[in-house]
């Protein structure tokens, strides 16, 4: 698949403030600081489409994506981590569920996770969440240029143990600076967007 347009199309906190119409959508979830944003630009091949903020936590509505004008990428916002207060978490994390859990369109969940470090309980419970909703999802490790190839599979496989993952589930090692792992996610989202 090739990226040939994007923009941005609307941002909202609740369901009627979502496009309307039958395109599907594929979210992209994370904690905060992951590189969702950076991974976002690398895929559509723009340099701020989604705002990139050295302040994790600043994305705080769900904003959606127009790909050529086929489908929606979106912006979910990062949970864990952000310097905010309890009460704004737990509206994000409703916020969250009810997209994922309501939103027809939704095909499928690309989960970012950080190379270098080991699963969080939030990743966990998010991991959890998507595999008892049946939700098709995506893993991919980002930040994959900041660590040497040949401790690549050792990194991954701490991800995999921590999130029980099954052999056979592919996480695909992503890098927003060098482009690595792009071509391998877009033809996984080309997959769950022609998917029933």
């Amino acid at each position: 698949m090739e990226i040939k347009k994007a923009e941005f199309v609307t941002s909202g906190v609740k369901m009627s403030q979502y496009p309307q119409g039958p395109l599907p959508e594929v979210a992209f979830a994370g904690r905060s600081n992951v590189g969702k944003s950076s991974l976002l630009n690398k895929l559509v091949r723009r340099k701020k489409l989604a705002r990139v903020s050295k302040q994790p936590g600043r994305t705080r509505t769900i904003n959606f994506f127009r790909v050529n004008d086929q489908f929606h990428l979106v912006d979910l916002p990062g949970y864990g981590f952000a310097r905010v207060p309890a009460s704004v978490k737990r509206q994000w994390g409703r916020m969250i569920e009810e997209y994922l859990s309501k939103r027809e369109q939704l095909r499928g969940v690309v989960l970012l996770l950080d190379i270098r470090h080991k699963p969080t309980v939030d990743d966990q419970q998010m991991v959890e969440w998507l595999v008892a909703s049946k939700v098709p999802t995506i893993f991919v490790a980002t930040k994959a240029d900041k660590i040497s190839r040949g401790k690549r599979q050792k990194h991954l496989s701490v991800i995999r143990k921590t999130l029980e993952l099954p052999p056979d589930q592919p996480v695909i090692a992503f890098s927003a600076e060098t482009g690595e792992g792009k071509d391998v996610l877009l033809s996984g989202i080309e997959r769950l967007i022609n998917s029933d």
